[in-house]
């Protein structure tokens, strides 16, 4: 555990080097660069080749403890958060990946100046003097699009173009644009962008709105939006995730009145302003379940921390069901077991449907699906938030995975697809692979460590955009993992 710990934190303080990132007055192509650097580069483990690559040797027999990073889901609304505050904010334990980077660049963008330091993040956005956002930035993540409501909170406008993401399905932003009209802004689509600004010509005010569906990144824009908007305002049937308290948290800390969150509903009283504050980022749930997954995938023992457990209990639920002994060392570590004659030797199948918390989060099915594969028995994943949250099932059936879908039925809120998907026990032999998105391409991870042979997965830049030192972290737990560079240009 130490020993991973100091390799990492000294692999952090290379690639987070002191920067002080100084506004633009306008958009420019030189916030196309990577803020940080890339982590330094282990020559024993990297081979150069013309695109950048995993190969994995398995199966693998994992065993040690590994840490967990910060959330990806609860940095990224925060960092768009500080937009609300007046001074600086402190945000601490900050993963180091390319979307976090990419949001420190949509913050210089706008004229906030940015310093890293490790995995911390340092804000100001005093100088900020532009609504208009670097579209390119942007379009390249899903969570650059929450800037929207801090902007026109406390600017009282905001030009923001169509965000990017991972292509899982449709995610239209009508419930962001409708909500931010609940509480007074005129909104209009013009040219793959987004205007939004105050009615009044003054600012935002308080008002009600009910989500069709819970989403969070909604529940996020339109709680920022609410905290600096004149009176109260009642949002319902919001998200109830862990990311939503942790953003929540974050602004009551600046100021702000925040009161529900962690339920359906949020009643918020605006404030004039709001002051930085300090905020250290909560571990990564998605990211303890994934290692989890693979605890179990290649019948292994490991511990993790840090975790919450208590949200992590849907998937504990799961992998107790299927036959893991899951341990609970302290308040916040874990031990996962699957090893044969502990637990481990015939885990069985069972049934798994993706929901908005605390349901089984949608970020680990394509993870479970990988493990439920090499399990005894039919089981059946049922993906209920995202439709196009199958890509990897034909990458899985390359190693040989029994894998069917069943169905495809689209309901009347055009949001949500439900796919049916059934597999008997497979024996998987490694293949060469492709990953589309961040979980669906880890998914591809945690099935070549229990393959046998060589597996090589192309597309690894999508993983990296949700796990820091991903391969890094495995090497220490045992697995015969190598990232392959692109070649130099």
């Amino acid at each position: 555990m130490k020993n991973l710990a100091a390799t990492l934190h000294i692999s952090q303080m290379a690639s987070f080097s002191t920067l002080n990132l100084s506004p633009s007055p306008k958009p420019t192509h030189s916030l196309l660069k990577p803020l940080i650097p890339a982590p330094e580069i282990d020559t024993r483990t990297q081979i150069q080749t013309p695109y950048p690559k995993l190969i994995l040797t398995g199966p693998s027999q994992l065993s040690g403890h590994v840490p967990i990073s910060g959330s990806k889901n609860s940095a990224l609304p925060i960092l768009a958060a500080t937009l609300c505050c007046s001074g600086t904010s402190r945000i601490q334990n900050v993963p180091d990946l390319f979307d976090t980077r990419t949001m420190a660049s949509v913050l210089v963008s706008l004229g906030a100046k940015v310093e890293v330091l490790d995995n911390e993040m340092l804000v100001n956005t005093d100088g900020v003097g532009s609504v208009e956002p670097n579209a390119d930035e942007i379009q390249k993540i899903r969570g650059g699009f929450f800037v929207i409501g801090p902007l026109v909170a406390r600017f009282g406008e905001a030009v923001v173009a169509l965000p990017g993401g991972c292509n899982i399905g449709a995610r239209p932003v009508d419930l962001y644009i409708r909500g931010l009209q609940s509480l007074g802004a005129v909104v209009e689509l013009r040219d793959g962008k987004v205007q939004a600004y105050a009615a009044n010509g003054r600012g935002l005010v308080g008002g009600s709105f009910q989500l069709d569906y819970p989403s969070v990144g909604a529940t996020e824009t339109l709680m920022m939006a609410a905290c600096m908007a004149d009176g109260t305002t009642v949002l319902s049937n919001v998200a109830r995730e862990p990311e939503v308290v942790d953003l929540a948290r974050f602004l009551t800390n600046c100021g702000a009145c925040v009161d529900g969150a962690g339920s359906n509903k949020l009643v918020i009283k605006g404030k004039s302003q709001l002051r930085g504050c300090e905020c250290v980022v909560a571990p990564d749930r998605i990211e303890a379940g994934t290692f989890m997954l693979a605890a179990a995938i290649t019948r292994s023992c490991i511990s993790i921390s840090p975790v919450i457990p208590c949200q992590m209990s849907s998937l504990i639920h799961k992998l107790s069901a299927a036959g893991c002994k899951i341990k609970k060392c302290s308040h916040d570590t874990l031990e996962v077991s699957a090893v044969s004659g502990r637990g481990g030797e015939n885990l069985l199948s069972v049934v798994v449907k993706t929901g908005p918390y605390p349901g089984f989060p949608t970020d680990l099915q394509p993870q479970i699906m990988a493990l439920l594969t090499t399990c005894n028995g039919l089981s059946s994943v049922e993906e209920s938030v995202f439709d196009k949250r199958m890509s990897h099932v034909s990458e899985l059936l390359k190693l040989g995975a029994k894998i069917q879908v069943c169905a495809s039925t689209a309901l009347e809120n055009s949001m949500i697809v439900l796919t049916h998907v059934c597999y008997h026990v497979s024996v998987l032999n490694g293949s060469s692979l492709v990953a589309n998105d961040i979980r669906g391409g880890v998914s591809l991870v945690l099935a070549g460590l229990a393959a046998e042979g060589t597996t090589e997965i192309s597309g690894v830049a999508h993983i990296d955009r949700g796990y820091e030192n991903l391969d890094m972290k495995l090497r220490f737990l045992g697995a015969d993992v190598k990232r392959l560079l692109p070649l130099a240009s």
